[in-house]
C-alpha cells in the first residue's frame, strides 16, 4: 500500500470521528435543555411541598441523578421528582473532591472562617484566642511547643508554580492554598499585616484549578490573588504555561496533603490549618538558621 493510500484509510475514520463529535454536541445540548425541564419541573413541585420556602437556585446537570437546591444560606438535594429530600455532603470519589464543600464556600466563602477570622481580631488587639495576653511571651511559645512537630522538604518544587509576593526582605514563609478555602484567606490577610515575604502555592482540595489557573496567568498576580481574596471574579487572562501548578497538585498528593493552608518555615518545619498573628510570629522566629 503507497503512503498516500495509507493516509486516505487514516482519513475515513477520521469523518466518522468528526461525525461522532457532532452526534456527542447534540447529544449535550439535548441534556442540557433536558436539565432545564428537570429544573422547571423540580421548582414547580418544591414550591407545592414546600411552600414556606424561597427557593433560589436549582441545578439538576452538574450531580446525576440529584438535583442541588439553594434556599437562602441553605442547601440541599432531591431527586428529579422532588420526593426525597437529602441534606449532607456530596463526595466525588474519582476527583477526591467534596462538592457540597466546594459549592457553600462559593456561597458564602467567610462561611468557614468563622473562630478563626475571630482568633486574628483578637490577636491583633494583643490576646491569644484563648484570652490570654499576646505580650507574655512565655504563653506563646508554649502554644507555639505544642504545635505537631513536622517538617517537609520543599526540594522536589520547580520555581514555577509560586505565586510570590509581600515583602522582598521579608522573612520568607511558602504557603500551599485553596482559593475557595475561607481559612486561607484569613491567613493571606494575617501575613500582609506581619510584612513577610510569601511563596504560595496554590492547589485544588475543593475545585480551584480554574481560579487558580486565572490568578498564575494575570500580568500581575499578586493583583490578582489579593482581588480572588476579596471576592472579586477575575475575568480570563491569556494561556499561559500552568506546569507549575501541575507540579504543586502532584506534590500535594505525594505528601498527603488534604486541607488547606499548610504553611512551611525556611527551615522545612510545617504547621497544618490556620494559625493567628502571634502565634506565627512566634514559630517563625524558632526557624533554624
Amino acid at each position: 500500500m503507497s503512503g498516500i493510500e495509507r493516509w486516505r484509510g487514516l482519513a475515513r475514520p477520521s469523518r466518522l470521528l468528526a461525525a461522532g463529535l457532532v452526534t456527542l454536541g447534540a447529544a449535550g445540548i439535548a441534556l442540557a435543555a433536558d436539565a432545564a425541564v428537570s429544573e422547571g419541573q423540580v421548582r414547580a413541585l418544591l414550591k407545592a411541598r414546600l411552600p414556606k420556602t424561597v427557593i433560589g437556585s436549582v441545578d439538576c446537570a452538574t450531580i446525576g441523578g440529584l438535583c442541588e437546591v439553594v434556599a437562602g444560606d441553605n442547601l440541599f438535594y432531591v431527586d428529579v421528582g422532588a420526593r426525597y429530600l437529602v441534606i449532607g455532603r456530596v463526595y466525588d470519589m474519582e476527583t477526591r473532591q467534596d462538592i457540597t464543600a466546594a459549592r457553600l464556600l462559593e456561597m458564602n466563602p467567610v462561611m468557614l472562617v468563622g473562630a478563626a477570622a475571630r482568633a486574628n481580631s483578637v490577636a491583633g488587639a494583643g490576646e491569644m484566642p484563648d484570652g490570654q495576653s499576646a505580650a507574655m511571651p512565655a504563653q506563646a511559645e508554649r502554644q507555639v511547643a505544642a504545635a505537631a512537630s513536622r517538617t517537609l522538604s520543599l526540594a522536589g518544587l520547580p520555581k514555577d508554580g509560586a505565586i510570590v509576593w509581600g515583602n522582598p526582605a521579608g522573612e520568607t514563609v511558602t504557603v500551599f492554598t485553596d482559593f475557595r478555602c475561607g481559612y486561607c484567606r484569613a491567613l493571606a490577610q494575617v501575613l500582609r499585616e506581619m510584612n513577610v515575604r510569601v511563596v504560595e502555592r496554590p492547589i485544588s482540595v475543593l475545585g480551584s484549578r480554574d481560579i487558580a489557573d486565572r490568578v498564575y496567568c494575570a500580568k500581575d498576580r499578586e493583583a490578582a490573588l489579593h482581588a480572588v481574596y476579596a471576592g472579586e471574579t477575575l475575568k480570563p487572562a491569556p494561556a499561559c504555561n500552568t506546569s507549575g501548578l501541575d507540579a504543586n497538585e502532584a506534590f500535594a498528593t505525594r505528601n498527603d496533603m488534604r486541607g488547606t493552608p499548610v504553611i512551611v518555615r525556611r527551615d522545612g518545619a510545617m504547621l497544618e490549618g490556620y494559625r493567628p498573628r502571634a502565634f506565627l510570629e512566634q514559630w517563625l522566629k524558632g526557624a533554624k538558621s
